[in-house]
């Protein structure tokens, strides 16, 4: 195997036609957040995984079970976009290292071909003005944006009916950029969706469910037999913004008596 990772899926899984989505970690834990979402909501089954020696050297336990740390889901509903009928699902809670990230996209990219799969869905997320993994430019100066990118017309298309704006200059890395550009290469209609995490949860400790619930609410364009419903995600995102700001204040209010407390030790000193 020469250390090189290797995709693991049932054998008897069909994906002929299938829209495959990939849920790397993100900023905000974005992708994460709707990569549970959707293997709940559609009901998606666990299929395999990818494993290498590349790979921390951990597994996920869920109901006592042991899982992979990139893992792969399956399902069957009913999709917009042309040719799908099926969706596979790659999760991953786990960075991939930059030396792993260009043999891990060509692992996953030769399954992809070789099972029928047609197009690719990545799901991801940035932030300004701090030092993250993408550089993105873009004329949006609300902390709500939401950009795509395509690899071919085709996918540029689908982006477009979804009212995705593309992102006009950027870096992106990590798997999403190796990915893509792989995707390009081998002519596969492949399409990133990026949501801007901002405001307190751009330090990427916080779950940015509403940035979560944006990306949700446009992949619902791609699933009109199944209601994504984004409100338990935004009413999440809700109760976590409340804590924070109690949690701000707290903080706050302990810095002002501190403060009080040595200017009263200097009076009497």
């Amino acid at each position: 195997m020469n250390g090189a990772p290797v995709v693991a899926v049932d054998e008897n899984l069909n994906c002929e036609d299938a829209l495959v989505l990939t849920c790397f970690p993100s900023a905000g834990f974005v992708s994460s957040i709707v990569a549970h979402f959707l293997v709940d909501r559609l009901g998606l089954k666990f299929v395999g995984g990818a494993r290498g020696a590349g790979l921390p050297p951990v597994c996920l336990v869920q109901d006592g079970k042991p899982l992979p740390p990139l893992r792969f889901y399956a399902g069957e509903p009913i999709c917009n976009v042309e040719r799908c009928d099926k969706i596979v699902l790659i999760a991953s809670e786990i960075q991939v290292s930059a030396e792993m990230s260009l043999p891990m996209s060509d692992s996953i990219l030769d399954w992809m071909e070789s099972s029928g799969a047609t197009q690719m869905m990545m799901i991801d997320s940035f932030t300004h003005g701090q030092e993250q993994a993408h550089s993105i430019f873009d004329d949006d100066d609300s902390d709500e944006s939401l950009l795509g990118i395509a690899s071919t017309d085709p996918a540029h298309e689908v982006l477009s009916n979804l009212d995705v704006p593309m992102l006009k200059q950027g870096v992106v890395a990590g798997m999403t950029g190796v990915m893509l550009g792989e995707c390009r290469r081998r002519g596969i209609d492949a399409m990133a969706i990026m949501a801007e995490s901002g405001g307190e949860m751009a330090n990427g400790a916080i779950p940015d469910a509403r940035a979560a619930a944006r990306i949700i609410k446009t992949l619902d364009g791609l699933l009109p037999a199944i209601k994504l419903d984004p409100e338990p995600l935004l009413e999440e995102a809700q109760r976590i913004e409340e804590q924070i700001r109690e949690m701000m204040a707290i903080q706050l209010n302990n810095l002002k008596q501190e403060k009080s407390a040595g200017e009263s030790s200097a009076m009497f000193g």
